[in-house]
């Protein structure tokens, strides 16, 4: 590989059409230091409004599919999705850095990677070790492209390291690498939002996209009992925001009616980035009712350290890497208990005033920091360009 110019080295982002700002705002510290950029499909699932990392926009087949959704997803896996022109929005990256084992654009980059002359990066959040097993016929292909280009694992957790290993991945090829926050951002936003005067209501906050395994049908159960009575006196002072958008939305609209709770349960399609402080400084908990499936489990959980941030007490299922990202600092329960979750919140958070901080030392969560992700990823590039071990 040619030698590091004077210009900053160019950095390409992949992720799918899985783009994100919470994801990638912590690349804006690396700006002058780094020609980052990010690619972003047509069929991209989340926003990336108020991203300040220059955007490559590319097409796959997928953005030519009538229709959205799982089975749209379906058929353009099936086809065979990838990027158009790809090898052209490589040419003179450094680094490209993508994401995920399986995935057909760490596959794709894998398969560019000698013609490129760049180092391959790979960020990885999933916490299970699929190996070939357990793996559809394509993925098996994917991820034997990827182990064999792949330069530098980030796994985000120390869970998501360990599947690696089982994943036949040494351990010197590997670091730990965080997702990071602008904690300050958050904890100071929840501080200017937060209401002058303790409001008259709870406020239960339920952030995520609406599909099954993010237990929002659990939250909804836990809200009846405590509106119901279930397990406790009635609880007629709280109140149910669920922030996110996804294809359990209508059911999960007429189950809350089905409920019968449906009048206190407000559904928000979604709500900008940087307007989640406020909505943490408002509710008197955010509560995580994520469940494991035969094919995945919560692999860190972003809302967790953005709630701890603003001080928002934390009820979270013990699913995945959630008790890791969480320690100490918030309520575990079992996974898919409901009656559990619904003590949790009387005798936690709903026993206090609406809306009641302790208090938070952002030093304690200092780990999830965007500063702290940016120093990971300087560190990680320079010895991926110098040719260093990780």
């Amino acid at each position: 590989m040619p030698a590091p110019s004077t210009a900053r080295p160019r950095v390409v982002l992949l992720r799918g059409h899985h783009a994100n700002v919470w994801d990638l705002r912590p690349w804006e510290l690396l700006l002058d230091e780094y020609d980052v950029r990010v690619l972003v499909t047509g069929s991209n699932l989340h926003q990336t409004e108020g991203l300040a990392l220059p955007v490559e926009h590319v097409r796959t087949p997928r953005d030519v599919l009538p229709g959205s959704g799982r089975l749209t997803g379906g058929a353009a896996y099936a086809l065979g999705e990838r990027y158009l022109g790809l090898d052209e929005h490589l040419r003179g990256a450094a680094i490209v850095h993508a994401a995920e084992l399986g995935t057909w654009y760490a596959a794709q980059a894998a398969g560019l990677r000698s013609a490129g002359g760049f180092r391959l990066a790979l960020t990885v959040w999933e916490t299970i070790a699929w190996r070939e097993t357990y793996r559809w016929r394509r993925e098996r292909a994917y991820r034997r492209a990827v182990l064999a280009a792949t330069d530098l694992y980030l796994p985000t957790t120390e869970r998501a390291r360990d599947g690696l290993r089982l994943e036949g991945v040494p351990e010197d090829r590997m670091r730990v690498c965080p997702p990071g926050i602008d904690l300050a951002r958050f904890a100071d936003g929840a501080a200017a939002a937060a209401p002058a005067e303790p409001p008259a209501v709870h406020t239960l906050l339920a952030a995520g996209r609406l599909v099954w395994e993010k237990g929002h049908q659990d939250v909804l159960r836990a809200f009846a009992a405590l509106r119901l009575g279930i397990g406790g006196a009635a609880r007629a002072d709280v109140r149910l925001l669920i922030v996110g958008d996804g294809p359990e939305g209508e059911k999960l609209r007429a189950y809350a009616a089905d409920l019968g709770v449906g009048d206190a349960v407000e559904f928000r399609r979604t709500v900008p980035y940087d307007e989640m402080p406020a909505l943490y400084a408002r509710a008197s908990a955010l509560v995580l009712g994520s469940l494991p499936t035969a094919a995945w489990e919560e692999q860190f959980g972003m809302v967790l350290v953005e709630a701890m941030a603003c001080g928002t007490p934390v009820v979270a299922c013990a699913s995945g890497a959630i008790p890791e990202v969480v320690g100490d600092r918030g309520t575990l329960i079992g996974a898919g208990d409901w009656i559990g979750m619904a003590a949790a919140l009387r005798e936690g958070p709903l026993a206090a005033a609406p809306a009641t901080r302790s208090g938070v030392r952002l030093t304690d969560l200092e780990r999830y920091s965007s500063a702290a992700l940016a120093d990971r990823l300087r560190g990680a590039y320079a010895g991926l360009l110098d040719g260093r071990s990780p």
